[in-house]
């Protein structure tokens, strides 16, 4: 794609600008973002009502990012689907399509690996190779549409990567998909989870955008915090819900906290107090995670008693909690775990 820009990532002004510099009248714009944005075609030879000549002009200049499909896998438990999808340049990504009361719901990756090495997720074994552009965290959107045949209502910007270390493409992302001209997917229908990274906080509280922000907290203090998720040595406890009750004032939006419960390290009644006396009085809610099982790991997940002993020491303190619905559970639909066993299974291949 090298010299070609992403077409998928412009929005309709830039496409109606840079259409207008062609010398192509403006309907073709608005005919071309629509095939782009709403249908999700990956070929501009798909886009069937412009002349071949315009779409030979096109396909000169630009490139369609697009997902395509490795590897698929159906939850005999509860249908919830994973994709590996492979991108131009062979990287591949993780998503997940979940299926709830509501509709469907898509948890879309943002980077290709993770540079923020929490000790508890696959997507950060092998570091980050890329960021994503927004045209192609949208083409997850459009390629599972496309395979399920379904509309996608609900995205959650929790899949491979750290959104706010790829921050200028997730808020074109954040622009484009929630376009009433093109996938039109409410914002107050978007979460994205960030591990914890300050100064983009507060950058995005500006925005006050509807969108919910989950923070990955999974520890209540600095001395455990700092062991599972190296990002807390630059931006404490402390320092990360000083922002967080500034994002729920600036933006009126309740922040999830997600908290990923570990036997033996973060789970204690002495850790549930901490934490309840520390969300006590903000905007927020905690979600309660079993940790998933990675064998380069030693985490055990704690017991549904432990989980439930913990929601009732925050309840004390006025802090509502849940814990979330595990969906996928036979497939391994954490991200970064398919990903991972592709990449194992083709060096194994490699070095026989």
């Amino acid at each position: 794609m090298k010299n070609k820009t992403d077409i998928k990532s412009l929005n309709l002004c830039e496409l109606e600008a840079a259409f207008a510099q062609m010398q192509l009248p403006k309907f073709r714009a608005s005919q071309v973002y629509r095939w782009l944005q709403v249908q999700g075609v990956s070929d501009f030879d798909e886009m069937t009502n412009l002349p071949l000549a315009l779409r030979e002009q096109l396909a000169a200049a630009y490139y369609i990012p697009s997902a395509k499909i490795e590897r698929k896998l159906v939850s005999a438990l509860d249908g919830t689907v994973k994709y590996l999808f492979s991108l131009y340049d062979a990287q591949t990504v993780e998503s997940v399509v979940m299926r709830y009361k509501y509709g469907y719901t898509i948890c879309v990756s943002t980077q290709v690996g993770c540079r923020m090495g929490c000790k508890f997720c696959a997507s950060t074994l092998n570091g980050c190779i890329r960021n994503l552009s927004a045209g192609e965290i949208l083409s997850q959107i459009h390629a599972a549409q496309r395979d399920l045949d379904i509309r996608i209502s609900h995205v959650v910007l929790m899949g491979m990567g750290e959104p706010l270390d790829n921050y200028e493409n997730v808020l074109r992302f954040l622009e484009l998909v929630s376009d009433e001209n093109a996938l039109h997917i409410s914002a107050r229908n978007i979460s994205l989870s960030t591990c914890g990274i300050v100064p983009k906080i507060k950058e995005l509280a500006k925005l006050k955008l509807q969108i919910t922000l989950s923070v990955s907290l999974h520890a209540p203090n600095d001395a455990i915090r700092n062991t599972i998720m190296p990002v807390n040595r630059k931006w404490g406890v402390d320092t990360l819900l000083a922002a967080c009750r500034e994002y729920a004032e600036d933006t009126g939006r309740r922040i999830s906290f997600e908290y990923t419960m570990i036997h033996g390290v973060n789970d204690s009644d002495e850790c549930a107090r901490r934490l309840g006396k520390k969300l006590r009085g903000m905007l927020a809610h905690v979600n309660l995670i079993p940790v998933n099982p990675v064998k380069e790991n030693t985490f055990h997940k704690s017991d549904r008693a432990r989980m439930e002993r913990f929601i009732a020491v925050l309840n004390e303190y006025g802090v509502t909690a849940t814990v979330r619905r595990t969906l996928g559970a036979d497939i391994n639909a954490s991200c970064g775990q398919l990903r991972q066993s592709a990449k194992q299974a083709a060096q194994k291949e490699v070095s026989n």
